[in-house]
């Protein structure tokens, strides 16, 4: 029997694992397997261990681990795979299929642009920051780049960089400083899934400037209330159930 296990990152606040969960049960409802379970990675329960316990108690016998992260950095690469493999051995006689994160997928622009909007008419006289929240993989920085790049070409006339609130360069706080002490009317562009303390970071540390007439700092809304994430983790649970079909499919006939 297939399971899907969603693995969220994880949060200190409440506010934070309600939304994940939210997110989720969304996501279940558009996917026909019969057990789905949420776990996190780190913070909050239950667990992956504790998802997996409660799949098997169902009859699970093929799991497909679905990552619930942006960016495929050193969660995705090495964090999770470990947990999985301990859950392996846990369970030898389970299939278990491991799926991706979000990535760099071009519909992740049209929430970006909409979130633009949400805020502005007029977004032609901002200089935009797609704020990360940043990793020592140079992949994640690298891919936070090209989601820039794909930004530009949507909203050609603005100049959009990139920052990050932590552990890549530049860093957030004294990038948007340098732009407020130009002069410049800022646009900050959250690329974070769900509110938490790097949200709320940014929400306090914007509000600390005294801004010249005229100038302002606009902050848009964080991804994870659009239903195009909805969409896009969906797709992810179909590619690694068919992924897991065709493989299956090979080994039969190979064998």
């Amino acid at each position: 029997m297939e399971a899907v296990i969603y693995i969220c990152h994880g949060s200190r606040l409440t506010e934070s694992k309600k939304e994940s969960i939210d997110l989720i049960e969304k996501v279940k409802e558009r996917v026909n397997v019969p057990i789905q379970e949420t776990c996190f990675l780190e913070l909050q329960d239950p667990t992956l261990a504790q998802a997996v316990d409660n799949a098997v108690e169902q009859g699970a016998t093929e799991l497909y681990i679905m990552p619930i992260l942006l960016l495929t950095a050193g969660h995705a690469k090495k964090d999770i795979p470990a947990m999985i493999e301990r859950e392996q051995a846990r369970y030898p006689e389970l299939s278990v299929h491991y799926g991706r994160a979000i990535e760099v997928e071009p519909k992740m622009i049209d929430i970006l642009v909409d979130r633009i909007y949400a805020c502005t008419d007029d977004p032609a006289t901002y200089d935009i920051l797609l704020v990360g929240r940043g990793s020592s993989d140079q992949q994640a920085v690298g891919d936070t780049e090209t989601l820039a790049e794909m930004l530009r070409h949507r909203f050609p006339a603005n100049r959009i960089e990139k920052c990050f609130l932590a552990a890549s360069e530049p860093k957030f706080e004294p990038f948007l400083a340098d732009k407020v002490q130009q002069g410049k009317s800022v646009l900050v562009l959250p690329y974070i899934l769900f509110t938490g303390l790097l949200d709320r970071g940014i929400k306090d540390y914007v509000k600390t400037f005294e801004l010249e007439t005229g100038q302002e700092i606009l902050l848009t809304d964080y991804l994870g209330h659009h239903s195009i994430i909805v969409d896009i983790l969906t797709e992810r649970v179909l590619e690694v159930r068919e992924g897991a079909s065709t493989d299956a499919t090979m080994a039969e006939r190979s064998s």
